[in-house]
Parts: C-alpha cells; structure tokens; sequence
C-alpha cells in the first residue's frame, strides 16, 4: 500500500493524471460551448438556436461531434501533405500545456512552476505558427491571405497583452499564478487588479479577443471574403481540431484573466474551484456576446486599433505602474 501511495504521489504520475484531466475537460467543454455559442446567438437574434436534436437541442454538439468524426478527409492535390497535416494537430497540442500551470482550486493544479506565466505565452504563441502552415501548405489563394492576416494581426497584438501582463507581473513581484493569486485575497474583493489596473484588464482582454481570432477580431477566417481563410480546405476532424482549438484557447486566455486581474479561485465570500470555473466562462459570455453583437473590422482598422491606441496605451500604463512602484517602496 505505502508503495502504491508512492507511486501515486510521483511527480511524473501527477503530471500524466492532470494531462488525461485537462484532455478530458477541453474535450467536454468543446461540446459545451458549441452549444452555449448557438444558444446566445438564437438569444441575441431573437430565435430559439438548435432545439430538434434532443431535448432543447442539448444533442445537437454531439451529433455534428459525430458528423465530423465520420467525414472523408480531403486533401487538395497539390498541397503539402506534411504541412496541411501538421498545422491542426499543432493548433491543438500547445493547449494542455498551457492550462497545466494554471491553479483552478488552492489544490487543483497540474504544474506549479516559478515562470508559469511566461510559459503560457510561450506555447500560446504556437498557435498563429499553425495556421501560417495551414494556409501555406493548402496552396489555397483564400487560405494563404487568411494565414499572413493571422500572423500580421498576432504580431501586432502581442505587444499590448504582454505589456498588460506585465503590469501584473510588476505589481505582484512574481510570474507564478499562484503567487498572484494569493496576493489577490490578502484585501479581499478589493485587492483584486482589476480595480488596481483596469486599463490593463481591458486591454488584454480586447488583445485576447484579436489573439484567438474572435469577431470582431476574425479577419483570419472572414468567411465573407476569404470562404473560410486558413482552414479553407479542410474537412472533416481536420476543421474540427481547428474548431476545438479556438474554444480551448477561450478557456485558457479567460483562465489567464481570471488568475491576474479576478482573483482567480477566491471570492467575495469564502474561496474554491467554483469561483475560478464562473469567472472563466462570465468571460467566455462576454467574448461571445460580442461576436453576435459587433460588426467586423476592416483590417486597416484592426492594425489602428493596436498599433495607435492600444501599444501607446499600454506603454503608459506599464510606465505608471513601475513609477508608482517605486515611489511606494
């Protein structure tokens, strides 16, 4: 018995048993956010969303789940096979890794490391790589203009989420997300850095949106313009990997969010998983919401945004806080 504790209580186990846990919530969110998504959209457009699969269409992710599963995959002739195939499955691998260091409950986490912060934006990152190979090697005209707006819109706004960041870095002293959590419940409600860097909040969240290619953000995909941008060519589980990874990295920048600006799991009364999971998905509506709710931006438009409001903005506020900073200590 004492050796079976042993062995549970490895590292190498406990890394394995989060990796098969986080797997097996993307994997059920997915489900559940296709048909939240449908839902607030039939709400905001005064229809009822799906409603004939199931009961109130509660089966309705579950049968296009399985439509996808059993559809041909097709490949354009002249593609490259290594790239076309590869760019899905490197969407969605980053994405276990980047929710392993992020502590959902005081006990509930995969992988406490020092630089834990600065590892999500790393793996992150890699998404906009896969769908520059995705749109490259389809040999599609449509797919190559989604995946340089891809790259060119991620360049661009990388730059303010990661200076919003790191005004939280600066006001907390660490990159660890359970030290910036806990130095959130020291005050209670009030000692959340939402209140303390608003500006900051807001700006990574609109840079989250543009990072995982959200309306109004969604100029990679444009369906209007571009048919369907990067993953024009694409059927079948290799659409769906695509399709998952964008609800999954909803749930890892709202998770990011939740962490630096909310608090993460404390509340205003008591603390537990249940604050971090709410928190999380308020964010999910939200981003949601604005899908349905604003038109989509030219791409001039987009790189203004970025380049003339948020960088400059940014860059103030990181230069304010690290005054601030020092005056006080």
């Amino acid at each position: 018995m004492t050796q079976i504790l042993q062995l549970l209580m490895h590292p190498l186990v406990h890394l394995l048993v989060a990796l098969i846990a986080i797997l097996t919530f993307i994997a059920l969110n997915g489900l559940i956010l296709v048909y939240v998504e449908r839902k607030v959209a039939g709400f905001i457009q005064r229809r009822p969303g799906p409603f004939e699969v199931g009961p109130h269409g509660l089966l309705q992710p579950l049968a296009d789940a399985l439509k996808l599963v059993g559809k041909q995959l097709v490949m354009p002739r002249d593609a490259d096979r290594i790239l076309f195939w590869a760019a899905p499955l490197l969407s969605f691998a980053p994405v276990a890794i980047c929710l392993l260091p992020i502590p959902f409950g005081p006990h509930l986490l995969g992988l406490n490391v020092n630089l834990g912060l600065l590892l999500v934006l790393a793996f992150s990152g890699l998404n906009v790589l896969a769908l520059c190979l995705a749109g490259w090697g389809s040999n599609n005209k449509y797919a190559l203009l989604g995946a340089a707006r891809a790259v060119a819109q991620s360049v661009a706004y990388e730059i303010p989420l990661l200076l919003s960041v790191l005004c939280v870095a600066f006001t907390c002293g660490s990159l660890n997300f359970v030290d910036i959590t806990v130095s959130q419940t020291k005050h209670g409600l009030l000692s959340w850095n939402v209140f303390s860097q608003p500006l900051a909040f807001l700006i990574f969240f609109v840079s989250a949106l543009a990072e995982t290619n959200r309306a109004p953000f969604d100029l990679p995909e444009a369906e209007s313009e571009l048919t369907a941008g990067f993953h024009t060519e694409y059927s079948g589980m290799g659409f769906g990997l695509f399709f998952l990874a964008e609800y999954s990295y909803m749930i890892v920048v709202s998770a990011v969010a939740s962490v630096l600006f909310l608090g993460g799991w404390s509340g205003p009364f008591f603390s537990g998983h249940w604050w971090m999971l709410g928190k999380i998905y308020a964010l999910i509506l939200i981003m949601m919401w604005f899908r349905w709710t604003y038109p989509r931006v030219r791409f001039d438009q987009l790189l203004n945004i970025c380049w003339k409001w948020l960088i400059p903005l940014s860059l103030i506020n990181l230069l304010g806080t690290a005054l601030i900073i020092n005056l006080v200590r």
